[in-house]
């Protein structure tokens, strides 16, 4: 569990968030790559309300996760999995090919899938009601739909996207985690693979510590 007082690394996430976000903060995919080589992490709290002045000097946009490891320190939550996925073959294969296609699958979940998925929650969960976004949504669900359907049909009936587990299904699991069946249409293959990618014991430590860090409404509004 996270928390250990000397703690090489340090992830820092928020105190609180509502209840609807509480699980999908990003600082849970660095939890998530630390969970599965086994390093201990300790966690720093800011508030999400309102973010701390000062932590624009370390996270330029204000968000989370923030990286701490000695002397690194570093942001973006692909930069810092494929940072800590190089510690350890087990999430980035080391042979050259492997290692390639690893990287490629990663960047394509947070660039080629994850921006259509904002699009929806955008829609789904901040403007929900407007006049825009019920116009808007046929069309984002279509082009989501369409990108899903691309995605399943390079998953093929494989338990993973290169054949065995790597940080880009850690990445990717993660991205599509957010959507719903009832919300579209998620074809099968990659329900299962959500699902198969969640029940790995460690994204479940993580997800619990994650959730365990939250504080009470109006301690962590305040913090």
């Amino acid at each position: 569990m996270p928390q250990r007082e000397h703690a090489a690394i340090e992830v820092t996430g928020f105190a609180w968030v509502p209840p609807f976000a509480r699980g999908r903060v990003r600082d849970l995919r660095v939890r998530w790559a630390l969970e599965e080589i086994g390093l201990d992490y300790a966690t720093r709290h800011i508030s999400a309300v309102e973010r701390p002045p000062a932590y624009f000097g370390e996270q330029p946009y204000g968000q989370v996760p923030y990286y701490r490891e000695g002397e690194i320190e570093m942001f973006e939550s692909g930069a810092i999995v494929l940072h800590i996925a190089e510690k350890d073959e087990r999430l980035l294969p080391r042979d050259p090919a492997g290692r390639a296609r690893a990287i490629t699958w990663l960047i394509s979940a947070l660039n080629s899938v994850e921006p259509y998925v904002m699009n929806i929650m955008t829609i789904d969960h901040f403007c929900v009601g407007q006049d825009w976004a019920v116009l808007r949504r046929p069309a984002m669900v279509e082009m989501m739909e369409r990108r899903l359907a691309h995605l399943s049909a390079a998953l093929g009936d494989k338990d993973w996207l290169e054949g065995r587990f790597t940080a880009a299904d850690l990445m990717m699991v993660d991205v599509l985690r957010i959507l719903r069946p009832d919300q579209l249409s998620i074809p099968q293959n990659l329900q299962d693979y959500v699902a198969r990618g969640e029940g790995r014991p460690a994204f479940q430590a993580a997800l619990a510590a994650q959730m365990a860090d939250f504080l009470s409404d109006e301690e962590g509004m305040t913090a």
